[in-house]
């Protein structure tokens, strides 16, 4: 009898493939998940650290990716033949690795999506010079850290849904996101969604809710 039960009927129920937390979890856990999900279902290993991944008799069946530790199992679905529906725009180059989880949970999902990195309000210009591709999106997740301004500039200038990512980026008083976090649930921008703290996760699954109810 294994400690663990997969979700086999998760994609046919909401949409979305199934996906393992691997933070907290002993690489013999890990293996044992992995090795139930082999040859039946494709599987989204997401916190996966390095030195863990690099313990797992089971790493020569999985795609890894060390920047947004997040790995595939099975083989990845290519997207339908549409346009793009989804941004993820951050606002610096250090929120890229809770950016990309975002881009690899959609991967995953055979999502299409585009990024846009390093568009943060202390460089406005920056934003401003993609700001007629995002008006197009219908959803776009907003990837910031330090005071989170990104979110509710955006809210205030496209007409899509915005799922904001607080990230804990940031110095002293950031708190490591707390400050972001407030921010964005402070925002005056009328509308914008937020999941917690680093969960690129979360807002892409929040995006593929939005996008295939949509459709």
């Amino acid at each position: 009898m294994t400690d663990f039960v997969l979700d086999y009927e998760r994609p046919a129920r909401i949409g979305f493939g199934e996906a393992i937390f691997c933070a907290s979890k002993t690489p013999g856990q890990i293996d044992a998940i992995v090795a139930e999900a082999e040859g039946r279902s494709g599987l989204l290993l997401t916190r996966l650290d390095s030195k863990v991944f690099a313990e797992l008799r089971t790493a020569r069946l999985l795609d890894y990716d060390p920047l947004s530790r997040t790995a595939f199992l099975g083989p990845v679905a290519q997207p339908a033949a549409q346009k793009t529906t989804i941004a993820i725009v951050t606002a610096g180059t250090s929120d890229l690795a809770v950016a990309r989880e975002a881009a690899r949970t959609l991967t995953f999902n055979a999502a299409n999506f585009t990024m846009i990195a390093d568009v943060g309000v202390a460089g406005l210009w920056r934003l401003l010079s993609r700001l007629e591709e995002l008006k197009r999106m219908p959803v776009i997740i907003a990837v910031a850290g330090m005071d989170a301004a990104l979110p509710t500039v955006l809210g205030g200038l496209v007409a899509g849904s915005i799922i904001a990512v607080p990230t804990s980026v940031g110095y002293g008083v950031a708190q490591g996101g707390h400050a972001a976090l407030n921010a964005i649930l402070s925002s005056c921008a009328p509308g914008i969604l937020t999941v917690n703290i680093d969960n690129g996760y979360g807002a892409a699954c929040a995006a593929l809710r939005v996008t295939r109810v949509a459709n």
